[in-house]
């Protein structure tokens, strides 16, 4: 029996590519349903470009309501950033924990955050250096699979982690951002990366397209994997990763664990609540206005 720490990252990849953007009252409501349901750890933003991504246009304010309400010392809370201005932005806002992150695909890191794997890293490690007392995780999207360049070579991947932990980050989450990775090469590059970096805290980030993930996750769990990012309901997908589907669905993940004996702290029912609360608000967010 394992114990099991799940982050829920609705209120982030959630809603990061539907067509309506959620109020933040709403956004903040949310997050207390999922401390009330002993979630450990929540993904709240991403400081990234609100042209770009509006639904995370009101990241500061999400942070100050959290503050606001003292959520932020009942739980784990983190946003995530693609370049030094965006962590900056999540320092600023008062951020303890902040998500650095870049693609293993050369052709998704231009099209997700406008540079190479190489200057993309090179500018969150200055960043990431410029603020010493900040707690810094890592996310590697695109680790297995490409919309533009398919199967990623396990030496790359491994190359990125490399360069996360030259910076000291050594809590470091693998996404596969599709969610069509097979669950073996998944495991084949997981074992890649732990035989280089064997002290580094891996976590898996896996959206579902083949309702593989769950399978993909137990067999994470077999070889020592104990963290897991997951959404509320099942939301989720990039909007610079054409063809990615929605998050592993937090209670799918917490209920399977709970049926092969692992423990997550987290209360299913009350997980249920957050999961209706979340499919609701984003029914009735008002939809994104598109210009000429």
């Amino acid at each position: 029996m394992s114990t099991i720490r799940i982050t829920d990252v609705y209120l982030r990849d959630g809603l990061q590519d539907e067509d309506g953007v959620v109020p933040t009252e709403e956004k903040l409501r949310i997050a207390g349903l999922l401390v009330k349901a002993r979630v450990p750890a929540i993904e709240v933003a991403s400081f990234v470009n609100p042209k770009k991504v509006p639904q995370m246009a009101d990241a500061e304010a999400v942070l100050a309501g959290l503050v606001a309400t003292g959520l932020t010392e009942r739980v784990t809370v983190s946003a995530l950033t693609l370049n030094d201005r965006g962590i900056d932005r999540a320092v600023a806002a008062g951020t303890a924990v902040v998500e650095i992150v870049t693609s293993a695909s050369e052709a998704h890191s231009r099209a997700n955050a406008g540079q190479t794997i190489d200057d993309a890293l090179d500018g969150l490690e200055a960043a990431v250096r410029r603020h010493p007392g900040v707690h810094f995780l890592a996310g590697v999207s695109t680790a297995f699979t490409c919309p533009f360049e398919g199967e990623i070579p396990a030496a790359r991947l491994a190359h990125v982690v490399d360069r996360f932990a030259s910076m000291g980050v050594t809590e470091i989450g693998l996404a596969d951002t599709l969610g069509t990775t097979p669950t073996d090469r998944v495991i084949e590059s997981l074992g890649i990366v732990r035989a280089g970096h064997p002290d580094a805290e891996l976590s898996l980030h896996l959206h579902d397209a083949h309702r593989q993930a769950l399978a993909t996750a137990l067999a994470a769990v077999e070889i020592g994997v104990t963290r897991f990012d997951a959404a509320l309901a099942g939301f989720g997908g990039c909007p610079f990763a054409p063809g990615a589907h929605g998050n592993l669905a937090t209670e799918a993940l917490v209920r399977t664990m709970h049926e092969a004996g692992h423990q997550t702290g987290i209360d299913e029912d009350a997980l249920a609540v957050a999961a209706a609360a979340a499919r609701d608000a984003v029914a009735r967010a008002p939809k994104i206005q598109q210009t000429a």
